[in-house]
C-alpha cells in the first residue's frame, strides 16, 4: 500500500476514536433536575423506542434487499 493511503486510514481511525471517546460533555438529560421536587417529577427515563424501532426496521429492509439482489444475481448466473 502507498504511504498516503495508510496515513489516511490512520487519520480516519484517530478521528473516529475522538468522536466516540471524547464526547463526555454530551448529556441527554440532567441527572438530578430538581432535588426539591416530589418523586413523580424526577423520572429520568428517556423513551428510546421510536429511534430503536426505526433502526431495526431499516436494518431488516437493507438485509432483505441484499438477499433479493443475491438471489437475482444467482438466477442470472444460472441462465448463462
Amino acid at each position: 500500500m502507498r504511504y498516503s493511503v495508510i496515513k489516511t486510514i490512520y487519520r480516519t481511525f484517530f478521528l473516529v476514536g475522538l468522536a466516540f471517546f471524547y464526547n463526555t460533555s454530551v448529556i441527554a438529560q440532567d441527572p438530578d433536575p430538581d432535588p426539591g421536587c416530589p418523586p413523580p417529577c424526577q423520572d429520568p427515563d428517556l423513551p428510546i423506542d421510536g429511534g430503536a424501532s426505526i433502526l431495526i426496521a431499516a436494518g431488516v429492509a437493507y438485509g432483505l434487499k441484499k438477499v433479493h439482489d443475491k438471489r437475482k444475481q444467482s438466477r442470472k448466473e444460472e441462465l448463462q
